[in-house]
């Protein structure tokens, strides 16, 4: 009987590492269904290179959303984008949204820049200045070439 009920012990020990370690991964990764408490703000890039669902959305070094959606517009051939933001974060509706990288080997980010308005966005509404990633390979290809040209 004690052989038994230590199996049973320890599986169910097991089984609650792993249930706990799948609630982990899903909310580390952002695969949790998103809450309520978030509202949505559109943005439309000229590249969306380096960006994916579930890419953090940060103001000041904080994140504050992910990307939730992303579709390629087939009528102006950008990167149409939703962005899912805590509730109770308010953005200044002249603030700018820019692809950051976190490094040469890190990943991106959708990084917020702030505006001076006195008013904000509301749910549903499209953030207008928007600045795509710069590509390193590019950049790099008119370091090596010497070429000015844009």
């Amino acid at each position: 009987m004690s052989e038994s009920s230590t199996e049973v012990l320890v599986g169910g020990v097991v089984l609650a590492v792993a249930v706990g370690f799948l609630i982990y991964a899903g909310q580390a990764t952002g695969f949790s269904p998103s809450k309520s408490s978030d509202y949505q703000l559109n943005a439309s890039f000229r590249s969306g290179e380096g960006i994916t669902v579930g890419t953090d959305v940060r103001l000041a070094g904080v994140k504050i959303g992910t990307v939730s959606k992303m579709s390629l517009n087939g009528q102006t051939y950008r990167a149409d984008t939703v962005l899912a933001l805590k509730e109770g974060v308010l953005i200044p509706d002249d603030s700018a949204v820019v692809i950051s990288s976190e490094g040469l080997l890190g990943g991106n980010f959708i990084e917020i820049s702030p505006g001076g308005s006195l008013e904000n966005f509301g749910a549903g509404d499209e953030i207008l200045d928007t600045q795509g990633a710069v590509s390193l390979v590019s950049l790099l290809m008119k370091f090596v070439s010497g070429s000015d040209e844009e």
